[in-house]
């Protein structure tokens, strides 16, 4: 019989399972890991599941309790989606019985609702959207969506006349690319100042926790930036999956702007992606207000360099008196 327990973060046994299994797992990425998520130290109270059938591992939903509401728990607060991942044991009805056994445990632990983060298809090295189905079946709500612009570099769309003018500019200017996480400390200024002045923002990372994660995860975090006669004007932070280049902070500074140092940036990153063997190369979310306001220039800047729309959907569901979705 299908059960779910609580993910036990004083057990370092836990941990390195937790990590051996995300690795065979068809939807995970390195931001379902513990290594990751543990970077958060205590700024969450974790209520991750493990899902198992005499104790083997079926699948795990990284989740924590929302940090404003204890009434809520959320897969993951602290990661950009999360969701329920597995090795193809919770395909079909084991799916349905998979979340209803979590949905249980998390009621039992006084939980009224659960807010679910989908893991974008194109992040999925199989296809595993049984969990969709699965939370329609229970009764969940979609409540929110963002649209974000991706590039399948197997069938990229035309990228725009003014892209390929601009990285000729930025060439013509001098524009170097350097690559590294040694130019995190002369980026970081560069993206909190562009922040604040495009968007009223902060970075979501601190410079000590994106170095941090950065030495964590080498082969995952890669640092692009373009320099302006020796000095950073411009950079991407690439965060790295199985089958898709995710560029996780965009940055230029009003020099960078007028030289056009992206184009050049983003030509370089989208060749060294395709290389790699990814699949896709996903520049981020355009969209604000929990997805009600779409950032037209933005969406159209990302989408000239031959990108297409793929949505983050969120759901929500009521964990008490909820229909169950194996019924």
């Amino acid at each position: 019989m299908m059960q779910a327990r609580f993910f036990d973060a004083d057990d370092a046994n836990d941990a390195v399972a937790w990590d051996h299994f995300c690795r065979g797992a068809h939807g995970a990425t390195f931001l379902h890991s513990r290594a990751f998520l543990s970077y958060h130290g205590t700024r969450f109270i974790d209520r991750s599941v493990v899902i198992e059938r005499q104790g083997e591992w079926l699948g795990l939903i990284p989740a924590a309790v929302h940090p404003a509401d204890p009434a809520i728990v959320v897969s993951h607060p602290g990661a950009t989606y999360g969701g329920i991942v597995h090795q193809g044991r919770l395909r079909g009805a084991h799916m349905l019985s998979a979340l209803d056994a979590a949905c249980a445990l998390w009621a039992s632990a006084g939980h009224a609702r659960l807010q679910y983060k989908a893991v974008p298809h194109i992040y999925q090295a199989a296809p595993a959207q049984e969990d969709l189905y699965a939370l329609f079946r229970a009764g969940a709500v979609r409540y929110r969506v963002d649209l974000s612009s991706c590039i399948d570099l197997r069938c990229r769309l035309p990228v725009s006349e003014r892209r390929k003018r601009g990285k000729r500019r930025a060439e013509r200017a001098g524009v170097h690319i350097v690559q590294g996480r040694e130019h995190l400390a002369a980026l970081w200024p560069v993206l909190a100042d562009n922040l604040m002045r495009n968007h009223g923002a902060t970075p979501v990372h601190t410079l000590d926790e994106i170095t941090l994660l950065a030495d964590r995860f080498p082969e995952h975090i890669h640092v692009m930036a373009a320099q302006v006669d020796g000095a950073v004007e411009a950079g991407i932070v690439l965060f790295l999956g199985p089958v898709v280049a995710h560029a996780q902070y965009i940055a230029s500074s009003r020099a960078g702007h007028a030289l056009n140092a992206l184009d050049l940036l983003f030509d370089e990153a989208i060749a060294q992606g395709a290389r790699s063997g990814k699949r896709y190369f996903d520049f981020g979310i355009s969209t604000e207000d929990q997805g009600r306001v779409l950032n037209e220039g933005l969406a159209q800047f990302k989408n000239e360099f031959g990108a297409g729309g793929v949505v983050h959907e969120f759901y929500e569901l009521n964990l008490k008196g909820a229909g169950h979705a194996s019924q």
